[in-house]
């Protein structure tokens, strides 16, 4: 006997799940619906199957094929337009017409004995055996009544309560016999309980009930959709599980890591290769889709997460169900009966409501909250670009896709026959992307220098040797997840904004160049990188008096690529270095903020046990400097700005300096004091890089590390600032503690507040308005200065849905005081 498995609706009451994926395919269990229903099929010995299909039916036909996979032959039937329940049968008639078949549908959940519902259709002789089940709530369902014998005596569609005469419903599964097609209409909707089956009933024609036992769960609705999952975990319905149950309830597939301090309390599943991370809790009836991936923190109770799955850290899912390729950002809620459907973006400490129904390729913003459904409104990204290039969790966010659109919409904005530099640091993730982004460039007419591996410093110095345009990919410091990838200009420094928006728009547009055969680029390796780099560096960077001071130095490479320079470097300067950490290592391409504070804990320790001049700490890709003085305390980094400023303004008495208008007014004492002044710029690197660009431009700093030597390039280096630092300390003859000791305490105070995107101009204007009379400064945000000297920074996040404030005062409670003022001004804008 064949089967014809209905596959042709489109589900609308399950949308948005079923609007980019047929009703069919939808997984319980992390198996598609109809999967369940095809392998019921085989069991019962039915495997030549006619499958009836009309909505997205070739997603239907790509995943099944012709069954092979699952020992069974499946041929399809197509529906130009909807048949109804007997028509698309009818369409199938041609391989229907020799026996008896059974009807069943491809989106219900059933395990009904369907060998003991055929030989009641043979022993009845039945024309039509309708199969039916009992269920409390029957005003949903087609309800059917039979006599002793089991011939159906009535039908009616989906009744009222006060036309309910029984609790017997039809299930959609028949057996029949060829001859019932005579009773159908080609090519026009016909029904079977509608209009066949009350026309076979006027005629006298054998139409019997088969009452099943078993389970049955018509899934049409949310409700159903997940109350399914819950059952085929509770064990209510006999269906296969792929995996192993690891103890009661909790099932676990091939290739999933779960994390040893992961809960996990059943009955639920985890698909495969998901990878659930440490201190996850995950609750019963929660279904875990294949590749998803669970970040620490995360809570998920009754969640149903389709495949491809990412789901942030802290972020907390419950009786909701998420769409496969979605992103689930960190600290986000999604409340019970809440849906997302495929391919969202659900931003960082956002929140959505119960019953919201999110619909596919939509971006639910940082911090916002969503008690309304996201359904029109286009999927967007406002700025491609944030402070440290295009940045992003790696393979979920960054993906070689994008890697390899950015770099076609990158090269799009040169010329033909361009060359453009490429780098990476020393990460596997890096190196992957780069390879992407190498193939892109080539295909656009742009020829290659791959460095590799370098240090940022030198990819920059290489970059603007010649070449257009560069493109530097790194772990994003302190998130070894997450991957930067960093554009340059011709003279190596990042993308300035309106470089930025062509790129951007060229990206949103997709106008992508493509290359003739004969125009592919080239792809070469330099040679001598780092010989070429440091010798620069001596010739341009005052090194006199360094031989003479005999200083010893102790250098911490931090497992980085600035390791790599430090051989050509260290000895052509006449330094005793003592240099820690230099070999490179895969697994660390960055470190947390607790294990750079360790390292300079234990440089420390060392440059005090060796009675050295100073030590110095580089971040693994040698753009930022951190300082130990000679007694192995650790210079913080806005300390550390203010000691170089000192030294190079004792130095050279006249020039300018570029800093940020975040940095204490305390420089502007120093620079003042040695005869130098300040050039407040923003935040933005590209405006520092343009200022250190200037003929009097003698020194550059972020107070994060970030120092620029302007004789030598006019972008952040590390190593530049560390052979500059050893000829100033030389020369001054002077203890880092002794520079540190003589300049003044700052005292400045930070504070982040989560502001939505659609009020950040509201708080903007807000601050305006409550400065008053107060003096005002709008290089970058809104800078109020009061009457006494201190001052609040307010500035909007360019990439995030967060404002940052920055206050200073004469000492820290006078500081916190300005911040607490100011930060209730931006909360109640953003309210």
């Amino acid at each position: 006997m064949k089967a014809v498995v209905m596959a042709g609706g489109e589900g609308t009451r399950l949308r948005p799940m079923t609007s980019s994926m047929p009703k069919p395919l939808l997984p319980v269990a992390n198996r598609p619906i109809m999967e369940h229903v095809l392998r019921l099929l085989k069991r019962h010995g039915l495997t030549e199957t006619v499958v009836t299909v009309q909505f997205l039916a070739s997603l239907v036909k790509n995943y099944f094929g012709d069954g092979e996979e699952l020992g069974m032959e499946l041929t399809y039937a197509n529906e130009e337009k909807p048949l109804g329940t007997a028509g698309s049968v009818k369409n199938a008639e041609e391989a229907l017409k020799d026996d008896a078949f059974l009807v069943i549908s491809g989106d219900a959940l059933t395990d009904f004995d369907l060998t003991d519902l055929i030989s009641f259709h043979k022993e009845k002789g039945a024309l039509v055996t309708v199969c039916l089940t009992r269920v409390p709530n029957p005003l949903e369902f087609g309800i059917t009544i039979v006599d002793e014998e089991g011939k159906v005596e009535r039908f009616l569609e989906k009744p009222t309560w006060g036309q309910v005469f029984s609790d017997t419903v039809n299930t959609g599964i028949y057996v029949m016999e060829p001859e019932v097609f005579d009773y159908v209409e080609a090519d026009v909707p016909v029904d079977w309980s509608g209009d066949v089956f009350p026309q076979l009933m006027k005629e006298g024609k054998p139409v019997y009930g088969y009452v099943a036992e078993g389970y049955w769960e018509d899934v049409g609705t949310h409700e159903s959709y997940v109350k399914a999952q819950a059952d085929v975990l509770e064990g209510k319905v006999d269906v296969e599980l792929d995996g192993f149950e690891i103890s009661p309830g909790v099932w676990v597939a091939e290739g999933a890591e779960v994390h040893p301090d992961a809960v996990l309390r059943g009955p639920l599943y985890v698909g495969d290769y998901a990878k659930i991370e440490a201190d996850v809790e995950i609750r019963e009836h929660t279904v875990v889709g294949s590749n998803v991936v669970v970040k620490s923190g995360a809570f998920l109770h009754k969640a149903v997460v389709h495949d491809n799955v990412y789901i942030g850290q802290h972020s907390n899912l419950r009786g909701c169900v998420v769409g496969k390729n979605t992103d689930i950002m960190r600290a986000a809620r999604i409340e019970d009966g809440a849906v997302i459907g495929d391919e969202c973006l659900v931003g960082e400490e956002s929140i959505v409501q119960g019953n919201v129904r999110v619909y596919p390729f939509k971006t639910i913003e940082a911090g916002a909250f969503v008690n309304t459904s996201v359904i029109w409104e286009s999927r967007g990204q406002a700025h491609l670009f944030g402070a440290r290039g295009v940045s992003g969790i790696l393979n979920v966010e960054i993906t070689p896709e994008l890697a390899v659109r950015l770099a076609g919409a990158y090269a799009t904005t040169l010329k033909k026959g361009s060359t453009v530099t490429t780098a990476r640091d020393h990460s596997r993730g890096a190196r992957a992307l780069k390879r992407a982004v190498i193939s892109a460039l080539q295909a656009s007419a742009i020829d290659v220098r791959d460095l590799e591996n370098v240090p940022l410093p030198v990819a920059r110095q290489q970059t603007a040797r010649g070449s257009a345009g560069g493109i530097m990919i790194r772990t994003t410091t302190g998130v070894p997840d997450s991957v930067d990838i960093m554009f340059f200009d011709g003279e190596g420094a990042d993308l300035s904004q309106a470089k930025q928006r062509k790129l951007d728009r060229v990206y949103a547009r997709q106008e992508y160049r493509r290359a003739f055969p004969g125009e592919i680029g080239d792809l070469h390796f330099p040679s001598s990188v780092f010989d070429s780099y440091t010798g620069s560096l001596l010739r341009n960077v005052d090194t006199t008096g360094i031989a003479e001071a005999e200083l010893k130095v102790v250098v911490d490479a931090s497992n980085g690529s600035a390791g790599l320079v430090l051989p050509s470097l260290l000895g052509k300067l006449g330094v005793d270095a003592l240099t820690i950490n230099p070999g490179l290592d895969e697994s660390r391409p960055t470190e947390s903020s607790d294990a750079r504070r360790s390292g300079l804990v234990r440089l420390g320790e060392i440059v005090a046990s060796a009675r050295a001049a100073f030590g110095v700490r580089f971040d693994p890709v040698g753009e930022r400097l951190s300082l130990v003085d000679e007694k192995g305390r650790i210079v913080e980094d806005d300390r550390a700005l203010l000691v170089m400023l000192d030294l190079v303004a004792a130095e050279r008495r006249s020039g300018r300096v570029a800093l940020p208008v975040t940095t204490t007014r305390i420089a502007e004492q120093v620079a003042a004091y040695h005869g130098t002044q300040v050039d407040w710029t923003t935040t933005s690197p590209d405006d520092l890089t343009r200022v250190g660009r200037g003929d009097s431009t003698i020194f550059g700093g972020d107070g994060r590390g970030g120092f620029i030597v302007p004789e030598f390039s006019s972008v952040f280096d590390g190593t530049a600032a560390f052979v500059r630092l050893i000829g100033l300390v030389a020369r001054t003859q002077l203890t880092l503690s002794q520079i540190d000791a003589r300049i003044p305490r700052a005292h400045v105070q930070r504070r982040d507040i989560a502001t939505p995107w659609a009020v950040k101009g509201l708080v903007m204007r807000s601050v305006v308005e409550a400065a008053g009379d107060r003096s005002v400064d709008t290089t970058d945000g809104v800078r109020v200065v009061e009457a006494d000297g201190r001052w609040v920074l307010v500035l909007p996040d360019p990439a995030e849905a967060v404002t940052h404030l920055w206050a200073e005062g004469p000492d820290d409670a006078s500081a916190q005081a300005l911040l607490d003022e100011w930060s209730a001004v931006v909360d109640g804008a953003g309210r």
